[in-house]
């Protein structure tokens, strides 16, 4: 068993909490170090600003007199006041986001959600929150009162320092997206029972996303948290990997020979890359995949000093951004099987854009197409050396990266004569992110299959393979397990987002897993690389996706747990969401 740091500590613990919904989005309450009014706080005036005149959903972003900082001016829900001006997820203006008039303000990049009455996070992928400033109107100008320091920081820590108490324990199993919105999720909401985390992938939670897009691998940049903040939150990071689970005495068993007890269990192992079943690509070296930074670092290296070709078997989303990742100075090949890139999510109009977009770069595309083999190097036969399609092409190659899909990380599950897994080897929950049919158990991100109450969904289980969705999920599963009774409460459906590079940066809101899509209206142009494409079922809108076109994805995103969304038939009149105004 290894020890990250002085975090982890060399005991069996046992664990439990308690916890709530995601797809579904019941509102958690969360909990965060007040940074508001301090002995420090005084009063700034805020530069040509003359009156509090804002309706619900007004917004404005404003100088700070006397210190070089800006605040958002807003009216949250009747709520007139000024917050920290930038998301604090990736720093995107929320003055170009969407403010609903009930106070909910959402990024317009990557749809991180806010409530602008607390400045408290409501939804993924932000972790701190925003700091809120009194506002007071007097004599034809406005002032805030806060502490400078806030102000120019923008942003405040969560309520996470905690000295862990006995009782319950809770275990979560995997150190993703899901792992870190159940932590923080856990001590935000008032748990202040033992935590354990057990995870193989050798760091602390990650920006996983960073991997595809940039291949990224400096773990400084890539860990949302250090070890320090985990040690203040009296939580225990295990560096081993899951060997088992007796559901009859709540024991996590790991591979190393540890036992973890447990009195609530979450389960975030995620997902497994998919290989190729054919001849060579199992024996010859220098053919990957992505999931973790020693796969980042092992691509890279292989790469070296550029000059490469690469060829990416797969047109999925990851295979299309390493795509783009890699193109600059190598010559780069994408074999997939659609018709197009992405037409399975996109469908063929968008998808055709999405390949002109891409092949600007310099990326070349046999679609259509099927592999065969992996042959070795003339020059070294321990590596690939070309990739051959069923049609007789060869592809020449220094390195193979596989972009073919992924499988739930379950294989710890399959011979448990307790628990039942579906037919792709996920875990089937409920709104609550509870495994059906098991007590204490809960399962989130990509292994857990959930019933989908967005339009058209119906209730119908789909498994959702999201950062955002997995990271809202172990906060509800947090709140679930803290304050169960909500659990009666009726929860509001949720807007999946994701977002991906892809030579431009594209947004996508809503789910067609549930019921399919047989029409795409498209506003916009792909060749200006401004556009919307909205997915249809019938008369319903199901899903968007957008680039160059925010803050769309935001307005989309508010108006569809609103149940709000306009008809196919509107959009194709030409109607703009953004003309709907403040969601209401």
């Amino acid at each position: 068993m290894r020890v990250l740091s002085r975090l982890i500590r060399n005991r069996n613990t046992q664990i439990t909490a308690s916890g709530l919904p995601l797809h579904v989005r019941p509102f958690v309450p969360r909990f965060f170090a007040t940074s508001i009014t301090t002995r420090m706080a005084q009063e700034y005036k805020l530069k040509g600003v003359t009156s509090l005149d804002l309706k619900p959903g007004d917004k404005q972003e404003v100088e700070v007199e006397g210190l070089d900082a800006k605040v958002l001016l807003l009216n949250a829900g009747g709520v007139v006041q000024a917050t920290g001006p930038r998301c604090t997820h990736y720093g995107a203006p929320l003055v170009k986001g969407v403010l609903g008039t009930d106070g909910k303000l959402t990024c317009p990049w990557h749809g991180a959600c806010f409530n602008g009455k607390t400045g408290d996070v409501e939804d993924a992928p932000a972790l701190d929150a925003l700091p809120i400033f009194k506002a007071t109107e007097r004599d034809g100008a406005v002032y805030i009162t806060g502490e400078a320091a806030t102000i120019k920081a923008g942003h405040r820590k969560p309520k996470f320092k905690c000295k862990a108490t006995g009782g319950d324990k809770v275990v979560i199993v995997g150190g993703g997206s899901g792992t870190l919105g159940a932590v923080e999720g856990l001590r935000e909401t008032g748990y202040t029972g033992p935590i354990t985390v057990i995870s193989n992938e050798g760091y602390l939670p990650i920006d996983r996303p960073k991997l595809s897009k940039a291949l990224l691998t400096d773990l400084n940049k890539l860990q949302w948290r250090d070890a320090e903040w985990y040690k203040e939150g009296d939580v225990d990071i295990v560096q081993d990997e899951v060997a088992g689970v007796d559901f009859a005495t709540k024991t996590v068993s790991t591979k190393s020979g540890g036992k973890f007890a447990y009195s609530k269990l979450i389960l975030a192992t995620g997902a497994t890359p998919r290989v190729l079943p054919l001849q060579g690509f199992k024996v010859l070296g220098n053919i990957f995949t992505l999931r973790n930074v020693r796969d980042a670092e092992n691509i890279n290296r292989a790469i070296g000093e550029k000059g490469k070709k690469i060829v990416i078997v797969g047109s999925s989303f990851i295979g299309m951004e390493l795509a783009v990742a890699t193109s600059k100075d190598n010559d780069v090949t994408v074999v997939g099987m659609e018709q197009v890139p992405l037409q399975r999510v996109l469908g063929e109009k968008v998808g055709g854009a999405i390949q002109k977009l891409v092949e600007s770069k310099g990326v070349k595309f046999y679609m259509s197409a099927g592999v065969e083999k992996a042959e070795p190097s003339g020059s070294d036969p321990s590596v690939v050396g070309s990739v051959h399609l069923k049609d007789g092409t060869k592809l020449d190659a220094d390195l193979v990266i596989l972009g073919v899909g992924v499988v739930p990380a379950t294989e710890y599950l399959k011979d448990n004569s307790v628990v039942r897994l579906e037919e792709d080897g996920s875990l089937k929950v409920d709104e609550s992110f509870s495994v059906v049919g098991l007590k204490d158990v809960y399962a989130i991100g990509d292994i857990a299959s959930f019933p989908y109450h967005g339009p058209a969904g119906d209730g119908k289980y789909v498994r959702i393979e999201h950062w955002n969705v997995a990271q809202q999920a172990g906060r509800i599963a947090a709140g679930h397990i803290t304050n169960p009774a909500r659990a009666n409460l009726k929860s509001q459906p949720f807007a999946p987002i994701f977002w991906s590079a892809l030579g431009a940066q594209m947004r996508y809101s809503g789910n067609t897993q549930a019921s399919g899509f047989d029409d795409v209206v498209v506003q916009g142009s792909f060749d200006e690389g401004k556009w919307v494409a909205y997915y249809t079922k019938g008369e319903t809108v199901v899903a968007m996706a957008s680039m160059g076109k925010d803050p769309v994805m935001a307005q989309f995103a508010q108006l569809l747990p609103l149940g709000k969304l306009p008809s196919k038939s509107e959009l194709q009149k030409g109607l703009d969401l953004l003309s709907l105004g403040p969601p209401n």
